[in-house]
């Protein structure tokens, strides 16, 4: 019978390198005190012989787990289908790619808040993001004491300080949508708002109204929708049912955007001729519907990446700004 191989050790890389086992560690945890020639041997000792290091081990000997967990306090079925989120990760992990980490997702929503704060606190993770946080998730901001945390998007209602987060300036974006329909021409036009216990929903919502207000125009057609096309179906009923003329419409998501679409057709409406409508995120549903959407774009793989690096700087210790904040634009297509 073959004898399975024996798993290369330390020591093994020690002797094939010809350096002492706490050198070939030091190189293994990036340790600044061993020269770049030696690191070089070791390294290609490792390399000869496929040495992989115990993560157990590492994390005994730098007390880091390596791992970083990202918390969606929404339900599974919301994450998994909403864009965004996709987009959100795979910013994050385009950064961790290129370290040592690994990522944890904690859908939130299906533990409990004290599961998840144990999780946290339980030294399983260096780090943490949250995304898509609501008004009920300000607890997070706490933990930032103990624990790195980055949120994406300012956190609400927080008694303490607001913790770090990479955020875009979405008031400007909804003044930017609004605007751009009342440079087209729009006199009367209507909002669907996002949630009002999340920070971007509020926002688009001051964004809007500071527009119409602006221009003398009516702030009061607003209806409310939860980011799916079912809600802005709903949402734009709504609105009809008022029977007031609409010529313009700002819809707070692409998601809730493709929703209104339909029912502006079921009105024997068309867009833009008798809507004008713009959306927010820029994501596969603005390409997708027809008309193609004018909508603002608010880069969530570019927000992801820059959330990963914060959370890593703030691992190492570094100073990092409180807040950042990520430009938006205006992408015109056929609806405006």
């Amino acid at each position: 019978m073959n004898t399975p191989a024996k798993s290369p050790t330390l020591e093994m890389v020690a002797a094939r390198a010809g350096v002492s086992r706490a050198t070939v560690s030091r190189v293994v945890n990036a340790s600044p005190t061993v020269t770049a020639e030696v690191a070089a041997v070791v390294r290609a000792a490792i390399s000869e012989l496929n040495y992989v290091p115990n993560r157990a081990a590492r994390s005994l000997a730098s007390r880091k787990t390596q791992a970083i967990a990202l918390v969606v306090p929404e339900s599974t079925a919301k994450v998994f289908a909403d864009p965004f989120f996709a987009s959100v990760v795979q910013g994050v992990a385009l950064y961790l790619a290129d370290t040592d980490y690994t990522l944890n997702l904690l859908i939130a929503s299906e533990m409990t808040s004290d599961k998840t704060r144990r999780y946290l606190l339980g030294g399983n993770v260096d780090g943490a993001l949250v995304v898509s946080h609501h008004s009920g998730d300000h607890s997070y901001t706490h933990l930032g004491q103990k624990l790195p945390i980055v949120f994406g998007g300012r956190p609400l209602n927080s008694n303490s300080t607001p913790g770090h987060y990479v955020d875009v300036d979405n008031v400007f974006g909804g003044q930017l949508a609004t605007r751009h329909l009342i440079e087209r021409g729009c006199r009367s036009i209507a909002t669907i708002a996002g949630p009002q216990d999340m920070p971007a929903g509020i926002d688009r919502l001051v964004g809007w109204r500071d527009a119409v207000t602006a221009a003398g125009l009516d702030d009061s057609l607003v209806e409310y929708g939860d980011y799916s096309p079912a809600d802005g179906a709903a949402a734009m009923r709504r609105l009809l049912d008022r029977q007031v003329p609409i010529d313009g419409l700002f819809v707070f998501s692409d998601q809730l955007a493709a929703g209104a679409y339909s029912v502006i057709r079921e009105a024997g409406l068309s867009i833009p001729g008798d809507i004008a409508v713009v959306g927010y995120d820029d994501d596969r549903y603005a390409a997708a519907v027809s008309p193609t959407l004018t909508t603002v774009n608010q880069a969530p793989v570019k927000m992801g990446t820059k959330m990963a690096e914060i959370v890593v700087r703030l691992i190492d210790g570094e100073q990092v700004d409180t807040a950042t904040i990520m430009p938006t634009k205006l992408v015109v297509r056929e609806s405006a």
